[in-house]
């Protein structure tokens, strides 16, 4: 394996065990409020993202104010990504970490429909397979079980369709990424002066260790993007897209054996059709590219 190849498997591998651990700190926030977090990590991205880009010499999207086109689907994105941030806090504060597994494991099948439906990309016997037996895991999950399974579905929803609308603009990851936090940063800002204008909230309010795991948000949030975007340039795309699902995967450990959530039999079905529907899809994945 050449060098370079290999520094691109430890960048992907780091940014996704980031994200399949961020759980943990969310968790140490204790009672802070999802709304608290969401808006402290928007506000610290911003500097964290300015540092990255001057670290790695990108430059700032200077004409992006002008291009009201990508601006306003930036608007659209900024929004899409604060939704998913938001449950996705939510979730696991409220002891609900498995749903957010679950989710992440249903995004990769969830992008593959909708490049089908709004990209009309061609659906293959393999793409098609994947995508029932992710519909039989919901399926079970609603009529077993009795319940839309609400968070995952929003989580799966939110990033699928950011993630093709960001296919549309042509900017960098890190880029978009200031750009969109930008766009949230005034009503974030302004949420957070009013929680210590009003001795509300845990910034500054309690304790000192809870207000630095706060302003963490920001290295949190933008350093496994900043791996991520480095890597996916290296590998090719089907190596970045089997190990996507190592985040989920640790995020899917951690529920159980280090937060116990409650994991049954019926759980465990609704899990395997989607597990099994991942595996055809990057089965048909790896045939795809020994054909080409």
């Amino acid at each position: 394996m050449h060098s370079k190849t290999r520094t691109g498997y430890l960048f992907t591998f780091f940014a996704f065990l980031i994200w399949g651990l961020a759980p943990i700190y969310f968790k140490a926030l204790g009672q802070t409020s999802a709304l608290e977090i969401l808006a402290h990590r928007i506000a610290w991205s911003v500097p964290v993202v300015i540092l990255i880009m001057l670290a790695i010499k990108r430059p700032f999207p200077r004409n992006i104010f002008q291009d009201k086109k990508t601006l306003f689907t930036l608007f659209i994105t900024a929004s899409l990504i604060s939704s998913n941030w938001l449950i996705f806090t939510w979730a696991v504060v409220n002891d609900r970490v498995l749903d957010t597994s679950l989710g992440y494991f249903i995004n990769p099948l969830l992008t593959v429909a909708l490049g089908i439906f709004v990209l009309k990309e061609k659906l293959d016997n393999w793409k098609l397979a994947a995508l029932l037996l992710a519909i039989a895991g919901v399926s079970y999950r609603i009529i077993v079980m009795g319940g839309v399974p609400w968070i995952s579905l929003s989580l799966a929803t939110t990033f699928a369709i950011y993630g093709l609308l960001r296919k549309q603009v042509n900017i960098g990851p890190l880029q978009g990424l200031l750009v969109e936090t930008l766009i949230v940063l005034p009503a974030t800002a302004g949420y957070i002066i009013y929680l210590l204008a009003n001795s509300q909230g845990a910034f500054l309010q309690g304790e000192v260790s809870i207000s630095w795991l706060l302003v963490a948000g920001g290295i949190i949030t933008t350093i496994p993007l900043a791996l991520f975007a480095a890597g996916a340039k290296i590998l090719p795309l089907n190596a970045v897209g089997f190990m996507q699902y190592l985040a989920p995967t640790i995020t899917f450990f951690l529920a159980i054996f280090i937060f116990k959530e409650p994991f049954n039999q019926h759980l465990l079905i609704s899990f395997g059709f989607i597990w099994l529907g991942l595996v055809v899809y990057t089965l048909g994945n790896f045939k795809k590219t020994d054909s080409n």
